[in-house]
């Protein structure tokens, strides 16, 4: 028996809104939005849990790819419960899963509630 995914895991469209934000639209009516900086900040992956977790290195040396503005160059569907985005500084490593994107939502009824 196929598993049943909620309505608000699932996206009905993906859209990019000026060059700085991806809109995602929810079978269940909601609206998100992300800012490419913010969804970049708080990539899932191992070794980026790892750097938000550590001290900022005031020495680290900027690689020229993180010089220029950030964007995605592509986003992939994994399955039917997350995307792959690969960035403009290389980073390719992060799985955005359905209930992590939705969690990141920075629309204006969704940012209060996570400023609690």
């Amino acid at each position: 028996m196929p598993e049943v995914i909620p309505a608000h895991l699932q996206p009905v469209e993906l859209q990019k809104e000026g060059s700085d934000r991806l809109i995602i639209r929810w079978k269940d009516g909601h609206r998100s939005i992300y800012d490419w900086a913010h969804l970049r900040a708080q990539c899932p992956c191992a070794s980026c849990r790892e750097e938000r977790a550590s001290p900022p290195d005031p020495f680290r040396i900027l690689k020229p790819s993180e010089l220029g503005p950030l964007a995605p160059v592509a986003i992939t569907p994994v399955g039917h419960y997350a995307y792959k985005i690969v960035w403009s500084d290389g980073h390719d490593t992060g799985i955005y899963t359905l209930e992590h994107l939705r969690a990141l939502c920075q629309c204006p009824l969704c940012s209060p509630l996570r400023n609690r």
